[in-house]
């Protein structure tokens, strides 16, 4: 089955591509994704399975796909919204809803992931056990779409689940893998500082509250610097200061914004305590008061590190013309709801290289001009489905 299966990704590579451009065009904000999910939905039209929409708190999509003999449950995910950036790349197929871009690579994610289940379909007669493929929506927007999918009941069957993210930080080819924490857990918090305003002349008869937050600022900072273990990565960044006001008036009010990424959950627990503690600090030292949101939005990304190394074992054990190099890649930085699935259901996420051809400083994702080799979907179906192949026992 799986050299018919590797066969099938080949042929269909230019409506990968197609898909792919399509959806390029065409993209839609978190929770927004009505024509989205309308178009996968339609292009499963007519096919044998199971199809069920709508699926947790926006418009996921879960596809069954029943093999002809019992056997394990294997779940496979991709995302399938945009961001809020208007798009800067030079291609012909550009966004065609300004100021919304495919950004991240979910476009690709999608493409891939269509044609890998159709073809699982058409193989069906030959699969041992279930294949649940998972579109999901919201991943950019904080609750995302992958807590709620969850917490449906769904995928309370699937013995293991794998999903890929598509990074250019090596030439398509490249598949990379890492074990245990893998992505940085966020999260997002708002302080507001209430302070008195008054005369610019006179700053004894007020309390600036811009005073405050600019020592704020600087003093979370040793949160990272002198609280967290040196050998882990952490981030407090503050992405917004709104202290706009008049020259010779003193702010009595501003507002901060930003996020904060933790490698794992005792970091997360130390970074939480040590920077509500510099609030309320901040309420006794400047005669201010403070009205903090701090909410978790992703938890850090674990991979199991059974299956991550089944990945990287069955993939250097192959012999694929399109998938060059296996190699294991450090920790990243950013932050994936996929992590939700990896905390109830074993599973291993891994990435795929995308750097365009010819370009030796590609832009990263979430960046305006963010391209991609196209080539890297072929590579993302055969990896994934040589993953499936292996797991259900189906050389």
């Amino acid at each position: 089955m799986k050299d018919e299966l590797m066969k099938m990704l080949e042929e269909r590579e230019d409506e990968m591509i197609k898909i792919r451009r399509y959806l390029h065009e065409h993209p839609e904000l978190s929770f927004k994704e009505e024509k989205t999910a309308a178009y996968i939905a339609d292009f499963y039209k007519g096919k044998d399975f199971e199809i069920e929409t709508n699926v947790g708190n926006g418009y996921g999509i879960i596809v069954t796909i029943e093999g002809a003999s019992e056997g394990k449950t294997i779940g496979l995910r991709a995302d399938f919204d945009a961001l809020p950036i208007t798009e800067e790349a030079d291609v012909p197929f550009r966004s065609k809803n300004e100021g919304v871009m495919h950004a991240c690579g979910h476009d690709a994610h999608t493409a891939y992931l269509l044609i890998l289940a159709d073809c699982l379909i058409q193989l069906k007669d030959q699969i041992k056990g279930t294949i649940k493929i998972i579109h999901q929506h919201a991943e950019e927007q904080p609750p995302g779409g992958a807590k709620s999918i969850m917490e449906s009941g769904k995928l309370n069957d699937v013995d293991a689940i794998f999903g890929i993210h598509i990074l250019p930080v090596a030439p398509a080819g490249t598949v990379g893998y890492h074990s245990g924490y893998s992505f940085n857990g966020r999260t997002y918090f708002k302080l507001k500082i209430q302070g008195k305003g008054g005369h610019g002349s006179s700053p004894d008869k007020a309390n600036d509250a811009i005073v405050a937050g600019s020592y704020f600022v600087t003093a979370v900072q040793t949160v990272v610097s002198r609280r967290v273990n040196p050998m882990e990565a952490g981030v407090v960044t503050i992405g917004s200061f709104d202290g706009k006001g008049s020259f010779n008036i003193i702010k009595d009010s501003i507002e901060l914004e930003g996020d904060v990424r933790y490698s794992n959950d005792e970091m997360r627990e130390v970074i939480d305590k040590e920077f509500k503690r510099i609030v309320k600090g901040l309420e006794e030292l400047f005669d201010v008061t403070c009205e903090l949101t701090y909410t978790p939005d992703y938890p850090p990304l674990y991979n199991d590190p059974e299956l991550t190394s089944f990945v990287a074992d069955t993939l250097n054990g192959i012999q694929d013309s399109d998938i060059k190099e296996v190699k294991e890649f450090p920790k990243l930085s950013p932050s994936d709801d996929f992590a939700y699935y990896l905390e109830k259901v074993p599973g291993s996420y891994f990435y795929i290289g995308c750097t365009p051809k010819g370009v030796q400083q590609p832009y990263f994702n979430h960046h305006p001009k963010f391209d991609i080799d196209e080539d890297a979907m072929l590579v993302a179906a055969k990896s994934v489905g040589h993953v499936v192949c292996h797991f259900l026992d189906m050389e």
